[in-house]
């Protein structure tokens, strides 16, 4: 059984933020199209059509080439991308915080 995202069960399991859910918790790693489709629980052809949206905006980069497959990672020099990386946090902070009870806003990550 697949654990459950607390920031997709907040804001919504759209493609988008599958993907980029996944991309935030391997930020360091690279991956294949194909690797993002599979871990990220969205179909190849959808995650071919996201990929130009998240390239032509900066949210993905490519790092390199392995054979045919391309490998993409989360751009973290994008300003937008450093925001998106805020509000991850702070969205799965309040929700652990709401579940554990805690009053005080010291940060978990």
């Amino acid at each position: 059984m697949k654990e459950k995202s607390v920031f997709l069960e907040r804001e919504g399991y759209t493609p988008k933020n599958k993907v980029l859910d996944f991309l935030m918790v391997v930020q360091e790693f690279d991956y294949s199209l194909k690797e993002i489709a599979k871990f990220s629980n969205v179909s190849y052809p959808r995650i071919k059509q996201l990929k130009k949206e998240l390239v032509k905006d900066k949210w993905i980069t490519l790092t390199r080439k392995v054979g045919k497959a391309q490998m993409y990672k989360l751009n973290l020099k994008n300003k937008k991308v450093q925001k998106f990386v805020d509000f991850y946090w702070a969205v799965v902070n309040e929700e652990v915080e709401k579940e554990l009870g805690i009053k005080n806003k010291a940060k978990i990550h």
